[in-house]
């Protein structure tokens, strides 16, 4: 049986360009798993194996590496940094025990790593931090630590501190150990040499290494009292200290260095052996039952209880369908049946693999612990548990986010539709935040994503993976409709042509429910004029009518209705006709009632030079801009603001002309918000015109 006390499932994210995949590369380097190291700029990265990653320089999809280090097994997902692929980091770490949070030491904290940051603090994963590029210009260590507390609110704990900066950065001194490691510059990892601290350091280094080990002794009451009687605890005490702080996000062990010159990783790899928790150390997965309600039941980390696993990933590559997995309880062999809770569908387990990028090693079995990757399964999605027949249970179910964009496509040709039509319903299974639907009048295939370069990237796999040809549509955006009035009213259905007719009556309040709520629904009726089995249908008539609004055919949000009294006719009433009922009131009162046009509203972050801020503030005022904040760093200002989608097509190409390509932003869905009035009756005249032209 394997000993999961050496086992560390960990996840490297940052903000895009922090320099993630290439501090994954060098520690695959470092463990031995790569000889020749790739180098993101060359496209030749281990981790990043998509063509469309290569050449973009950007991870999209996390790639699972299995390596060691110092006899511990660690199972390493790359994460993407780009704001449109944040599902995939927040699928990892659902599936982690620990993490590695790269920072880049001239960017700091950038505006994709406070996205990461706040779901490994909903996912309550311990992390270490790792300040990179610091042979940067304009690099500053102790710049970053302090927008770690300001920025993220997180208590980051200095291990090291850095030796020179920019051109002149050779490497760290270990605060613990009194101890210089320095680099010889010539790019191998392996060449240093641990020496004495320099001695223009020597204070800085005691007055550091005391508040760490202030900070540390605070997680244990016998090791405090030492230290307040002026005895130091041993290193074995402090390190415990750490490590238990660590688990319990009390704090962040914070090391520096620079991955692309090979300088201070070990010290890192060191740090996620020593102070991440272990499988067996992590709070069990909640098990849930059918309606998502906890039952109280945890997949305790134990080889010898019933299989619990959770598919994390599905991807198609040239080898077939491959199903991450992490297994949670239980053994997972090949050629075992395993369940699928959520389709209630057995399936064989054929080959097991576990994961280098994009190389894999055949396995028997794995369990309790272990990330590995299935071949070959057929229906199973993102966030379904896998577990055994005879003990069926459901782990914690995952939720993503909606869309907000959308475009049309079509084939190039008639013999591209079923290829087209194959690939989607691959990479539907792959990304769940990527969605495809037909449109009923046209006929057009519809596809939903979550920005620009999401449904470009799909655009790309589309062509290059699945050879399908398409002609692309103009980016649309998920506008949606809501009311801002209440209104009480009645509508009958009634219907008598021979045979059984259909009868019913509904008295009714439909009224804006609060933002974000959805649909509400509640009867008041008494007496039994509308009988309790009739309920639910007129709740689902008007839920129904919601998919479609009354202005331009969006959907509708945040309505509720309270059903008053009504009437019913002993023969001619059914669920049907009270359904119908509420289908005609929705129509009749929903115009009434202030029916109003909203659009999203996206949370924009930029960064520009100080040249060019003016230019920039002025160009998101006219994308109808809110600005929000403005802070200025070492490198340029960081502005954060709120801008409607539509107003967003094409940002990137504006922004690096206005910058000349020095700037960057990233954005995320905020809210819905109603729609100026000249900007609601063009869209209502764009919609319609569409609608009339299929």
């Amino acid at each position: 049986m394997k000993d999961l006390t050496r086992y560390r499932n960990i996840g490297i994210f940052a903000h895009v360009d922090a320099g993630k995949t290439t501090t994954t590369e060098r520690i695959l380097s470092l463990t031995g798993k790569i000889h020749k190291i790739g180098e993101v700029h060359d496209g030749e990265a281990t981790t990043d194996f998509m063509e469309q990653e290569a050449e973009r320089g950007i991870t999209i999809q996390s790639a699972a590496v299995s390596c060691e280090w110092n006899k511990h097994r660690l199972n390493i997902i790359d994460t993407p940094g780009h704001v449109d692929f944040t599902v995939e980091v927040y699928r990892s770490l659902k599936v982690l025990d620990g993490g590695v949070g790269v920072f880049c030491g001239s960017g700091g904290v950038e505006p994709q790593s406070e996205t990461n940051w706040r779901y490994a603090n909903d996912s309550r994963v311990a992390r270490i931090i790792f300040v990179n590029k610091l042979d940067r210009l304009g690099a500053d260590f102790y710049r970053v630590t302090k927008q770690v507390e300001d920025v993220l609110g997180a208590r980051p704990l200095v291990m090291v501190l850095p030796i020179g900066t920019e051109d002149d950065f050779t490497g760290v001194v270990d605060l613990l150990t009194r101890k210089a490691w320095v680099w010889d510059g010539s790019g191998d990892p392996f060449k240093y040499k641990i020496e004495d601290v320099p001695a223009d350091m020597v204070d800085k280094v005691e007055e550091y290494r005391e508040k760490l080990i202030e900070t540390a002794v605070e997680m244990n009451d016998d090791a405090m009292e030492m230290y307040l009687e002026g005895n130091e605890p041993d290193l074995d005490t402090i390190h415990a200290c750490i490590r238990k702080g660590t688990k319990e996000l009390a704090f962040f062990p914070t090391y520096c260095g620079s991955a692309f010159k090979n300088k201070g990783v070990q010290l890192v790899l060191n740090a996620v052996v020593d102070y991440l928790p272990n499988p067996v150390e992590v709070e069990p997965q909640p098990e849930v039952d059918a309606e998502g309600n906890e039952t109280g039941e945890f997949a305790v980390v134990d080889p010898d209880k019933p299989l619990r696993a959770l598919a994390f990933k599905i991807m198609d590559d040239r080898y077939g369908a491959l199903t991450f997995i992490r297994v949670y309880s239980g053994k997972l062999e090949k050629g075992m049946t395993i369940l699928n809770s959520f389709t209630g569908k057995t399936e064989r387990v054929g080959r097991i693999v576990e994961m280098s990028a994009d190389d894999r090693i055949e396995l028997d079995s794995a369990q309790a612990g272990d990330i590995v990757a299935i071949l070959g399964m057929k229906n199973v999605q993102t966030g379904h548990t896998l577990c055994d027949p005879k003990h069926p249970a459901t782990l914690e179910p995952m939720v993503f986010p909606e869309p907000v964009i959308s475009i049309a496509v079509a084939p190039k040709d008639k013999a591209g539709a079923e290829k087209m039509g194959i690939a989607i319903g691959k990479m539907v299974a792959e990304d769940p935040t990527f969605q495809v639907e037909t449109d009923e009048d046209s006929g057009e295939t519809i596809l939903k994503g979550m920005g620009e370069l999401h449904l470009d990237i799909k655009i790309d796999i589309m062509k290059r993976t699945h050879g399908v040809d398409v002609v692309v549509g103009k980016p649309q955006v998920a506008y949606r409709e809501t009311i801002t009035q209440s209104c009480e009213d009645s509508y009958t259905h009634k219907k008598q042509s021979g045979g059984s007719g259909q009868f019913g009556k509904i008295d009714y309040i439909i009224e804006p429910n609060e933002p974000g709520e959805g649909f509400a629904f509640e009867s008041k009726v008494t007496g039994g004029n509308v009988p309790r089995e009739f309920w639910p249908a007129v709740e689902k008539g008007f839920k129904m009518s919601m998919d479609k609004g009354v202005l331009a055919g969006f959907p509708c949000l945040d309505l509720k209705v309270t059903l008053m009294d009504g009437a019913f006719h002993a023969v001619d009433s059914s669920a049907l006709a009270f359904e119908i009922a509420a289908k005609g009131a929705y129509r009749q009162s929903v115009p009434k009632a202030g029916p109003q046009l909203i659009e999203p509203i996206m949370a924009v972050d930029v960064f520009t030079p100080d040249d060019n801020v003016g230019d920039v503030i002025g160009d998101l005022n006219r994308r109808r801009g809110m600005i929000k904040s403005q802070e200025s760093g070492a490198t340029g200002v960081r502005i954060k603001a709120e801008v409607p989608l539509s107003e967003m097509f094409g940002y990137i190409g504006d922004l690096r002309t206005m910058t000349s390509g020095r700037g960057q932003f990233s954005m995320e869905f905020a809210q819905y918000a109603p729609c100026p009035a000249n900007v609601s009756e063009a869209v209502i005249k764009e919609t319609k015109e569409r609608e009339a032209a299929k």
